[in-house]
């Protein structure tokens, strides 16, 4: 069995204290797990996927555009990856295990070539982490399952800036999906 490593979102507009759409202190709290799980994946030649939400500012065909504030806006510090994160990526960026993907949409499955990607590497287990734990880590996880993909849900790796959707998507990932949530 090949695992991949899909990190949702984790940002400085959805983690800092002055982010666009941060789920604060939640999901600050998260770094240090967040990171160290990135690392291990990486040293152990496992795929990672850094699926980041990529918006234009004012953009009228975007549905998020009337649900909420402006965030991970292109070229701006709020697309960077959050804290020690983004040295790591730095660190790790050129090699054939890691992956930066641009997501429109909620699911990082939605428009874009991840399951291309996990299908040619033969991936079948997914472990997935970030935020939010109910929109865009739940919408991910739910694609995958569809798709067939085994789900490793990293509870001490999710948050959300809703702790009641933030209960109800772990139950969810356990009760509807079959995830296995560490």
């Amino acid at each position: 069995m090949k695992r991949a490593l899909i990190i949702i979102d984790y940002t400085n507009d959805f983690v800092s204290e002055n982010g666009a759409l941060t789920c604060g202190l939640p999901a600050q709290a998260l770094e240090g797990y967040v990171t160290s799980l990135t690392e291990q994946f990486l040293k152990s030649e496992d795929f990672v996927v850094f699926g980041v939400d990529a918006h234009q500012e004012g953009d009228p065909y975007h549905p998020e555009t009337d649900l909420f504030p402006p965030h991970n806006i292109r070229g701006t510090e709020g697309r960077k990856l959050f804290g020690s994160l983004q040295s790591l990526y730095e660190e790790y960026q050129m090699k054939s295990n890691l992956s930066y993907m641009d997501k429109t949409r909620y699911s990082a499955f939605a428009g874009t070539d991840l399951d291309l990607m996990l299908r040619q590497r033969r991936i079948t287990d997914l472990h997935i982490a970030g935020v939010c734990t109910d929109i865009c880590v739940l919408h991910t996880a739910v694609d995958a399952y569809n798709l067939g993909y085994k789900l490793t849900i990293h509870r001490d790796g999710v948050a959300s800036f809703n702790p009641t959707g933030h209960e109800w998507a772990i139950s969810h990932f356990e009760n509807s999906l079959g995830a296995t949530v560490l």
